[in-house]
């Protein structure tokens, strides 16, 4: 049968192979091309033709997709280079000044407290930002601003501070030790602290409280000695040894720190007698020696303080003699109020970059207690009012926590935002335009928050990277 087959086959090849040859038109082949391409089509391509619209839709999707997220990404791209460009951001901020629905904080609170003194503060103003103005600032604390709140400022692009409850609570503890309330015999009231040492975790806002401490004194009336940088009093200058004291004279930064002391309270300080003429003891002078024949220097009677730091501020011999008799003079003025507010104060118990040759191939470290000026505002022991701040952010080292010439009950911890401040933080830096409105969210700067754990400066640094 299959021979049968093959045969018929062969046979049919043959006689086909006899047939002529027939020529087509092109126009004719070219139809017979299509209609046979129509025929197989619809024979067999059924299946091949879903796929291929199937396929087709895939592709536009994506296509479409893409396009959409090149699109979302550019403007995206658009709004944080806004962010970046500092002259367009600054640009914005000042025509949304005119805006006051802006000022809108969490829960549709005010953003800003309309109250306009750190004397009229109360708990109701907490949460809120306080406005400043820079020439207020540098008036009120010539000594210099803090590093932290001038970095808020750069940032944020306005001089503004949160007032917290922390600071309210810190104000209103020397409140009431020059103004006592008015108290009922059998209540009891809360306890006041004449020495305070704030501590806390770093970027929780210690020196910009002691710096609005400071500007509430003076606001008041208060003479306030104050040090923003207290790591200056242990390095950098000359240092000798005094042999009259036994300690280690600074005279570089003794004239730094009456320069700084007299540009607030030069006014106030001519007003002020002296109280101790006992003669000041010289030291020997920044890169000039000692003084022939002369070791100590009278202050005639009837001297004011402010003659006082001339004369260390016009002898450098003096300068340091002149700073550790101010600091006993302050203990004696009854007249007004009188606030010692000592910044990195942390910087005053451990060692100063000073060495001491013991021998020909060894130094001996100084400890910043044997440097006069420390030794002689370091102490807490005393009856006079005196709060200092630890600054971990110059990296001194933990220290125990019974500190000496401090009391046991002075130091307290100064926290971190928590979750309300935090909330009108995200929301002031939204105001700010520190990030985008559309990637805004109570979600976003939850996350914010929590990443940080309450650091302000950290804080600050992750708003811009909501999405």
């Amino acid at each position: 049968m299959l021979r049968s087959l093959l045969r018929t086959a062969v046979s049919a090849t043959k006689s086909q192979s006899h047939l002529p040859t027939i020529l087509i038109p092109a126009t004719t082949a070219a139809a017979s091309s299509t209609a046979a391409q129509q025929l197989c089509s619809r024979n067999y391509s059924s299946k091949t033709s879903k796929s291929s619209v199937t396929k087709a839709k895939k592709t536009k999707s994506k296509t479409d997709a893409k396009s959409k997220t090149e699109e979302t990404s550019a403007a995206v791209d658009e709004s944080a280079a806004d962010l970046l460009d500092e002259d367009v951001r600054a640009r914005r901020l000042a025509e949304d000044e005119n805006n006051k629905s802006l000022d809108v904080g969490p829960n549709g609170r005010p953003l800003f407290t309309s109250t306009a003194s750190l004397s009229h503060l109360t708990r109701k103003d907490t949460c809120t930002y306080m406005k400043f103005s820079m020439e207020e600032l540098n008036a009120v604390l010539p000594e210099g601003l803090p590093l932290g709140m001038l970095k808020e400022f750069e940032e944020s692009k306005r001089t503004a501070l949160l007032v917290r409850q922390n600071f309210l609570d810190l104000r209103d503890n020397f409140r009431r030790i020059v103004d006592p309330p008015l108290q009922s015999s059998g209540s009891k009231g809360l306890k006041v602290r004449k020495q305070i040492v704030l501590d806390g975790p770093v970027s929780c806002g210690k020196s910009i409280a002691l710096a609005m401490l400071v500007h509430w004194a003076r606001d008041e009336g208060w003479l306030v000695f104050y040090v923003p940088k207290g790591r200056e009093w242990t390095h950098g200058g000359f240092f000798y040894k005094n042999p009259q004291t036994g300690l280690w004279d600074t005279p570089v930064q003794a004239a730094n720190v009456l320069q700084d002391f007299l540009k607030h309270n030069e006014s106030r300080l001519k007003e002020l007698p002296c109280q101790i003429f006992d003669p000041i003891p010289l030291g020997e002078g920044a890169g000039v020696g000692w003084l022939k024949d002369v070791d100590s220097m009278a202050m005639p009677e009837g001297s004011t303080l402010h003659e006082l730091v001339q004369a260390g501020l016009t002898s450098t011999h003096a300068s340091v003699g002149v700073l550790v008799r101010l600091r006993k003079e302050l203990s004696l003025i009854k007249d007004i109020p009188v606030l010692i507010a000592i910044d990195q104060y942390n910087n005053w118990f451990t060692f100063s970059e000073y060495e001491e040759p013991v021998t020909v191939r060894s130094c001996r470290p100084i400890h910043a207690r044997e440097l006069a000026t420390v030794n002689a505002f370091r102490s807490m022991m005393h009856n006079d009012m005196m709060v200092g701040a630890f600054s971990h952010s110059t990296a001194v080292g933990k220290l125990r926590k019974d500190l000496p010439d401090v009391p046991t009950d002075a130091r307290i911890d100064f926290p971190r935002y928590s979750l309300d401040e935090a909330a009108t933080v995200c929301h002031y830096y939204l105001r700010q335009r520190l990030v985008r409105r559309e990637a805004f969210s109570e979600e976003s700067w939850k996350k914010v928050y929590y990443l940080s754990n309450g650091n302000g400066a950290e804080m600050r640094w992750l708003v811009p990277f909501m999405r």
